[in-house]
């Protein structure tokens, strides 16, 4: 019988031994059987030259690959429907391609499915203690900035009413150990097979902060080595220059690692874009309890933006064409619209895009589109069915 995944570990490393049987790993979710398929020589997440602490990256590729299984697992669900990966898919950059997701009882979130990938930035150094990953940032996450690590952000949709419906973790511990695989994988990520929510979470975190997106032809133009359509550099120009759309959505930072949202590295300002003449969505403000702060919500990173529509908090544009009618002329006068996005007299701005202009700045767009990381096994849903 064909061997899958057991891993051994000594006091001093980790030595990857595959011998799992396939046939014994076989799971129901959704009415579908189907079987966990690793590869026989465990993924590469974290090399050792990009870790801070290079004896750990046998045990962090260990982990991340134990939260490949659990981010594609309709078990992490009440009723076994929804994994983290039915909303965040990896062929739309980890993003939804609905308005709102469908929950375990296909009831709607509340909010659009942001795009995970490039959560913590490429060169930042990580931490290994223990049972747990320690990363030398805090940040903001969901489109309200209610998490403040990758780690924090893994709990909230599993236990969320509508979209998972775990109402414990520690539940979800003691429902996941009767699964036949997770024996092996905890045991080669943690030295125990014990599952905590402490390890589910950082198993989890672990993948979702390998999820790294930086090989576009964008990428490639900054080096060097990839030439620029006279289209595309047109748009780039009217990104950075006349809209000033780089104001807010940084295209490179001190790491030269590509574009982000506000606040540098990682996404962390909240702006009001004028979407309503009121807030039907507090955003920010339902989070920190301040009005200044009604109607803001995350930047988002434009990473593969050009393929993880539809846009805004709650997906109200199905294309790029439609973000940019509204900077051209649907900005609405609330009362914490950005500065940015008033004119002399605090109106609402009125860009008047143009027709050529919204080819060329979407071209530029296209250029941000990783086609690496939409395709990489290592990404991919490890379950088959039968």
């Amino acid at each position: 019988m064909k061997k899958l995944f057991v891993l051994s570990i000594t006091a001093l490393s980790l030595i990857s031994i595959y011998s799992c049987n396939k046939n014994n790993d076989t799971v129901s979710t959704t009415g579908k059987t189907q079987y966990l398929d690793l590869p026989v020589t465990m993924a590469r997440y974290y090399s050792d030259s990009s870790t801070f602490m290079n004896s750990f990256a046998d045990s962090m590729n260990a982990q991340a690959t134990l939260g490949r299984v659990l981010f594609y697992d309709g078990h992490l669900s009440i009723n076994n429907a929804i994994s983290c990966g039915s909303c965040h898919k990896q062929t739309l950059a980890f993003s939804d391609n609905v308005a709102f997701s469908s929950g375990y009882e296909s009831k709607l979130t509340k909010r659009n499915s942001p795009p995970i990938q490039n959560l913590i930035p490429k060169n930042l150094p990580i931490l290994f203690n223990g049972n747990n990953i320690i990363r030398n940032i805090s940040t903001t996450l969901f489109w309200d900035g209610r998490a403040s690590t990758v780690e924090n952000l893994i709990a909230r949709p599993i236990t969320n009413h509508v979209e998972m419906g775990i109402s414990d973790m520690n539940t979800l511990s003691t429902k996941l150990a009767v699964l036949p695989y997770y024996s092996s994988l905890f045991t080669a990520a943690y030295g125990s097979k014990e599952i905590t929510a402490d390890k589910i979470s950082t198993a989890i975190a672990m993948f979702i902060a390998a999820i790294d997106s930086r090989n576009t032809r964008f990428d490639g133009f900054m080096a060097g080595t990839t030439k620029f359509t006279a289209q595309e550099v047109e748009g780039m120009t009217l990104f950075n220059g006349k809209y000033n759309c780089a104001k807010c959505h940084h295209l490179t930072d001190s790491n030269n690692i590509g574009p982000y949202g506000g606040g540098g590295i990682i996404p962390t300002n909240f702006v009001d874009i004028g979407l309503d003449d009121t807030y039907g969505d507090l955003g920010r403000g339902e989070i920190s309890g301040s009005s200044a702060d009604n109607g803001k919500f995350k930047i988002p990173n434009l990473r593969n933006v050009a393929i993880t529509a539809p846009y805004m908090h709650d997906g109200r544009y199905k294309t790029l064409d439609d973000v940019l009618e509204h900077y051209s002329h649907n900005i609405k006068g609330t009362p914490n619209l950005d500065t940015l996005l008033q004119d002399a007299s605090k109106r609402p701005r009125q860009m008047n895009i143009s027709d050529n202009d919204k080819q060329a700045l979407i071209a530029f767009l296209n250029t941000l589109t990783d086609y690496g990381v939409i395709n990489d096994a290592k990404f991919s849903n490890p379950f088959k069915t039968k």
